[in-house]
């Protein structure tokens, strides 16, 4: 499994969440502005999720001037108003959402040693959680699911040393 995530190339990843968001952003109606196209690439870098100071770093890498902190918050904000990104409340840091075009809440697989974070779109989790908000008389607003442990390729590679 291991040899497969390695070979992963992530430029696809960026290169289809750019896709989306374009087409998406047109059908909305909203502009998609370079400091927002160019955010949503660094989350997409890797699927790992990404604070924004390291956006932030990242972004100015790639230019000559670089952009006030704010800027990248508002880009953020920007992007998860859209549903092209999830924060990962625990991590304060934000992944890519893989499917954009459905409204939903996130929920993660978060592995503890390479920190890459998958995202779960199951209905199942929100069927449970919404069961057992109303027994307790609790109203969810946003629920999200955040479980931290071992990848199978991190598991694979603590069986093989």
């Amino acid at each position: 499994m291991h040899n497969i995530l390695q070979q992963h190339n992530h430029q696809h990843c960026i290169d289809d969440a750019l896709a989306r968001a374009r087409e998406l952003c047109q059908r909305r109606q909203v502009k998609f502005t370079r400091i927002r196209e160019q955010v949503l690439a660094c989350v997409w870098a890797n699927h790992q999720p990404v604070g924004a100071y390291t956006i932030l770093e990242e972004i100015a890498k790639d230019s000559d001037r670089r952009p006030a902190p704010p800027t990248v918050y508002r880009a953020l904000d920007f992007l998860l108003e859209n549903g092209l990104v999830h924060r990962i409340a625990s991590l304060n840091a934000f992944v890519g959402c893989k499917n954009p075009n459905h409204h939903h809440q996130g929920h993660f697989l978060i592995c503890r040693q390479c920190r890459n974070a998958i995202e779960l779109d199951t209905d199942v989790i929100n069927s449970a959680i919404n069961a057992a908000a109303t027994q307790h008389g609790f109203a969810v607003e946003a629920p999200c699911v955040e479980v931290v442990g071992c990848c199978a390729n991190c598991q694979e590679l603590s069986d093989n040393e």
